[in-house]
């Protein structure tokens, strides 16, 4: 009987220990999935200050680990814990990491996640266990590659490591000075064409040196290559396209359900649509909106920056407020002068509006579990979790039709029979008040907005296709690893 394939699963955040955006998402859901599949997967996240030793049951790994960073080294600890049946790993370090609770968001950033994947290349000496590829996550842990490519292959211990690396969202990128490099003791990294004069590029590095490359959606692994999407690494990733892959992200399809969510006022299924109207109005008194049945209730729930089409969406407000009755909650935090932006809207329209500015994990349930319609008219989306989680809970995505959106949505106007919801192609205020207009029209016909709720309730987002995928990348990665050390 041959071994499992064993893969070291690299990511900055993770649930249930750190979130801000899908990321910790996928480095929950995705593991498990592969699990299933046999594959022998183990995590590995930072430990960050807000993950308590009360909280999990954590054993230390082996000895302290040395770090080579600026001319010294510094001692960092490794620990292992178990989630869902899955090994998780966490690098403790007091000095960058577990000192802070926010995950992101210092001035050192760049020096942070840097030590951080020299701490991983550091630890797999450390681990009871070997992998055979390393799954690197955005521009966090992207160092991992280069060391790898760089000084990994004159090393038997690191040589045979196959890598994928997955873009979450290429407008993240790590860029900061070459100096980091001195710092991190990895001079022997190549400047890229793309990275600036004296600029190092996280993220343009694992493109440029992992076996195989991958976004979260098809579409996006077309759109990234064209100078619209390409934001500056377009020239790299038509490179690199014959290894570069979309594969779409899934959910958890038992973490978010809403026959058992015990977040929910009233559970429901598609078969009882109509105990769902108990959540709308529960949800309302809630958060302190009018139980008014008949408006139609907005929502939004993300990580709020310009990307997600912030500015369209509250002109877009104001004019539907203005001259219709509806009702808008959004949750979320993210670039400060979107929070003053809603806040300042929550002001001016307090019947209609709430804005909550935190993270809510069983608010952001009840806004699933409650609202009509979901808003996505994103700039660009790589693939998006929201309007997976909305469509399972009955909530009808209004979404941009770019990247993951335009993968996942089918636009009930163009199929009737299959459509799960609408998108929108222009990136302007109008296109997204004529599309709501639309929707509008078909919330007021019952019969019409339940079988689209229940078409979109029973769509598959489960992780089952999309493992599979991720299994033929890194046997992919393996063969193209040994292949380039010929």
């Amino acid at each position: 009987m041959s071994q499992p394939l064993k893969v070291l699963f690299l990511a900055a955040e993770a649930t249930p220990f750190a979130q801000v955006g899908g990321l910790a998402e996928v480095a929950a859901s995705l593991p498990k999935a592969l699990r299933g599949l046999g594959v022998d997967v183990r995590l590995l996240i930072p430990r960050y200050g807000n993950i308590r030793s009360d909280q999990y049951a954590f054993r230390r790994v082996g000895e302290s680990v040395g770090v080579p960073v600026g001319p010294e080294e510094e001692k960092v600890h490794l620990l292992e814990t178990v989630v869902d049946d899955l090994p998780v790993y966490l690098i403790w370090d007091q000095k960058y990491f577990s000192a802070r609770e926010k995950i992101y968001g210092f001035n050192d950033d760049p020096q942070r996640f840097t030590f951080f994947s020299r701490a991983i290349i550091a630890a797999l000496h450390a681990l009871p266990w070997k992998p055979d590829v390393i799954h690197a996550n955005d521009w966090h842990t992207a160092p991992v590659i280069a060391w790898l490519d760089s000084y990994g292959r004159d090393d038997p211990f690191y040589r045979d490591l196959a890598t994928l690396f997955t873009i979450h969202n290429l407008a993240y990128q790590g860029l900061c000075g070459r100096l980091i490099l001195t710092f991190a003791q990895m001079e022997k990294v190549a400047h890229l064409a793309v990275e600036p004069p004296g600029k190092f590029n996280c993220l343009a590095q694992g493109i440029a040196l992992a076996d195989v490359i991958n976004t979260t959606s098809p579409t996006y692994a077309r759109d990234i290559l064209m100078p619209e999407y390409g934001l500056g690494l377009d020239p790299l990733l038509q490179a690199r396209q014959e290894n570069l892959f979309g594969i779409l992200n899934g959910i958890d399809t038992e973490i978010w359900n809403p026959d058992i969510d015990a977040a929910l006022a009233q559970t429901y299924t598609a078969d009882t649509l109509s105990m769902r109207a108990v959540n709308k109005a529960v949800l309302q008194r809630e958060v302190g909106l009018p139980v008014r049945p008949e408006v139609p209730l907005l929502s939004f729930v993300a990580h709020l920056n310009a990307t997600r089409g912030l500015d369209v969406l509250l002109a877009a407000l104001e004019a539907l407020i203005v001259r219709n009755e509806v009702q808008f909650v959004l949750l979320g935090t993210g670039e400060a002068h979107y929070e003053d932006l809603y806040r300042d809207l929550q002001s001016r329209f307090p019947e209609s509006v709430r804005v909550f500015i935190k993270h809510d994990n069983r608010l952001a349930r009840r806004i699933y579990g409650g609202a009509d319609i979901f808003l996505m008219p994103s700039l660009f989306e790589p693939c998006g979790l929201g309007q997976m989680i909305a469509m399972r809970y009955g909530v009808i995505p209004v979404a941009r039709a770019t990247g993951g959106l335009n993968d996942t949505i089918v636009d009930v106007r163009k199929q009737p029979q299959r459509g799960t919801g609408y998108l929108f192609r222009d990136y302007t205020v109008e296109a997204l008040l004529a599309v709501l207009d639309e929707v509008f029209v078909a919330y007021a016909h019952k019969p019409t907005w339940e079988a689209l709720q229940r078409r979109a309730m029973q769509v598959d987002f489960s992780w089952q296709a999309s493992a599979h995928a991720y299994l033929d990348l890194y046997q992919r990665a393996l063969v193209l690893h040994a292949t380039k050390k010929k």
